[in-house]
């Protein structure tokens, strides 16, 4: 069976940048540990945004310039980034919190074999949850795990309410 690790934007600028926070830099080593161990597969997604971010529907409800393309804000963390280049990965850029080019990713990786999909990293009550539930309704009969310790949220409140949300939609959460 493949395995797919499915990377959430461990980017600057939601580890220690402008959205950063410490429950964030404290799943960085988490995250460097699991995609060293890793056998499979491994997407890593970039939350992508431009110099109109304000101008933008998420800009207006969230007044914060974050990963704007180009910036060191918008680069991966470092630790995260050589890990991943150790290992190989195929990068996502996505312009909201799913990616809808995720699904077609996945299934290009596995091609016709069965697989299961991992997800970990930034943040669990918007970016992880969004991309969870959508490859959930992409793959229902494939297994989708989310490894909470190596996911943050912007609270630890919220953190709890998106595992709750995905353990509802049978999502596995370890």
């Amino acid at each position: 069976m493949k395995k797919v690790l499915v990377v959430v934007d461990m980017q600057n600028d939601f580890v220690d940048g402008s959205l950063g926070s410490t429950y964030a830099k404290a799943i960085v080593d988490n995250v460097v540990n699991k995609i060293e161990n890793f056998d499979g597969d491994i997407i890593a997604t970039y939350d992508t945004h431009y110099e109109n971010y304000m101008q933008t529907s998420e800009g207006k409800q969230l007044p914060v310039p974050h990963c704007i393309k180009g910036t060191e804000g918008w680069e991966l963390n470092e630790k995260v980034k050589n890990a991943l280049e150790r290992k190989g990965y195929t990068p996502i850029e996505k312009i909201t919190f799913g990616s809808i080019d995720l699904p077609d990713t996945v299934k290009s990786l596995v091609g016709d074999e069965d697989f299961s999909i991992e997800l970990i990293g930034l943040c669990t009550d918007i970016c992880v949850v969004s991309n969870a539930l959508l490859l959930k309704a992409s793959f229902p009969e494939v297994d989708i795990l989310v490894d909470s310790s190596c996911c943050a949220g912007v609270s630890q409140v919220t953190h709890y309410a998106a595992i709750d949300t995905m353990r509802c939609c049978q999502i596995k959460v370890k």
